[in-house]
């Protein structure tokens, strides 16, 4: 948002002034290279190294560097909520995200690592992003001096831009003789790691429970749509926490992840920009009954200026994850008790939509709304689901 005085709005400014005015040259700088030199070494010795990847990496447009020291290495790599997207989730050396939830993988390698390589994070301590466990050998690359130190003492810290701070790091791995010896196994092993956490999750994922979870949905959305295709961000809360470790972004910001201070409804601002700025792609956010309550009016703006997202309204009639925090007020007032037609919302407000209740006919929306969408019209697909209350270690990285 840009925020401009009234009195400075209204001004005329003159051609020459406008003309006279040059943009600030932007300058990127590496990390010191005995620094590097000392980082590359412990990462090359290590016996169990992660990386741990943060936007920073999106920022920079680094996604390549990380993927050729990862390969180098043949080191996993974990993507921070807002740092996701940043390194495919489908290659073999993925773990996934760590946020409020985690994957399966993600929660064993970072507990088993002896080295951790924070790249273009900031390692704040944060409900929103995974704690390092204690006992491990911290490298952290960041451009900003001041999060250095701040939440987790750097054994080995490294300023500088990503970009230029991963291809100092490659260049002095392979300095010292390229690929370590001993990690031919890594990629099976993460394989097998993730086989098992999905199996653990295998019968919530394809349940066909009714009212539906909101994870068959998901499963669903991940068969039908390739995420070469689309882009695809969550909304606060339930959302996001059940969408983040299952979802796998294979493109950098083919996922929108965010958190921290933003509130109820972001995504669906979030995703109407995704459209303008990529409009060949399918653009979809997914925000619960409680966050269509704050913004949902907002549908409007995308049938008005022509913008043809998909909203995918998970819709339980509560805000199940609160269930633990608001008993009192909700045993006196029902606090938690939400609802609506969603779905009928969205037509009236010009837009395709529909309402799906049962977990054979979620496949056929999701086909029937793209293609709403590839038609021009912005679509809103309502499900009804049940009050879902489990996620993938949620917390347990705190």
């Amino acid at each position: 948002m840009v925020e401009i005085p009234a009195d400075v709005v209204n001004e005329e400014v003159p051609d020459a002034l406008v003309d006279a005015y040059r943009p600030v040259k932007t300058t990127s700088a590496g990390a010191n290279v005995r620094d590097v030199e000392a980082a590359a070494r412990v990462l090359r010795d290590a016996r169990r190294p992660v990386i741990h990847a943060g936007q920073g990496v999106l920022y920079a447009e680094a996604s390549e560097e990380l993927r050729e020291l990862a390969e180098l290495l043949q080191a996993p790599v974990m993507a921070t909520l807002e740092g996701k997207s940043a390194f495919p989730e489908d290659h073999p050396l993925a773990l996934g995200t760590g946020g409020p939830s985690v994957t399966g993988h993600t929660l064993h390698y970072l507990r088993e690592a002896d080295v951790v390589l924070g790249i273009g994070c900031s390692f704040t301590r944060h409900g929103m992003a995974a704690s390092i466990p204690a006992g491990k050998t911290i490298i952290h690359a960041t451009n900003d001096e001041r999060d250095l130190n701040k939440s987790y003492v750097a054994d080995h810290p490294l300023l500088g831009d990503a970009r230029l701070v991963l291809r100092q790091l490659v260049e002095a791995v392979e300095g010292l003789g390229g690929r370590p010896a001993g990690r031919e196994g890594v990629r099976a092993e993460i394989e097998g790691v993730r086989a098992a956490w999905l199996a653990e999750w295998a019968p919530i994922l394809g349940s066909a429970e009714v009212p539906m979870t909101p994870y068959r949905v998901m499963a669903e959305f991940m068969r039908a749509v390739d995420p070469r295709e689309a882009i695809v961000t969550h909304d606060s809360g339930s959302p996001r926490d059940q969408l983040l470790p299952f979802y796998r972004a294979v493109s950098p910001r083919g996922y929108l992840g965010w958190g921290k201070s933003h509130a109820l409804g972001t995504g669906l601002g979030l995703i109407i920009g995704a459209k303008l700025a990529a409009p060949d792609k399918l653009c979809v956010n997914f925000m619960g009954d409680a966050a269509f309550g704050m913004t949902g009016l907002d549908f409007e703006t995308a049938v008005r200026c022509g913008v043809p997202i998909l909203t995918v309204v998970l819709n339980n009639s509560a805000m199940a994850i609160e269930i633990p925090h608001l008993v009192v007020s909700h045993d006196k007032y029902g606090t938690r008790d939400i609802g609506g037609r969603y779905a009928d919302l969205g037509r009236a407000m010009g837009g395709w939509s529909e309402r799906v209740e049962r977990p054979e006919d979620i496949a056929g929306a999701f086909a029937r709304a793209r293609k709403a969408t590839e038609g021009g019209q912005a679509a809103l697909l309502e499900f009804i689901t049940s009050q879902e209350t489990r996620f993938s270690h949620r917390g347990a990285l705190r």
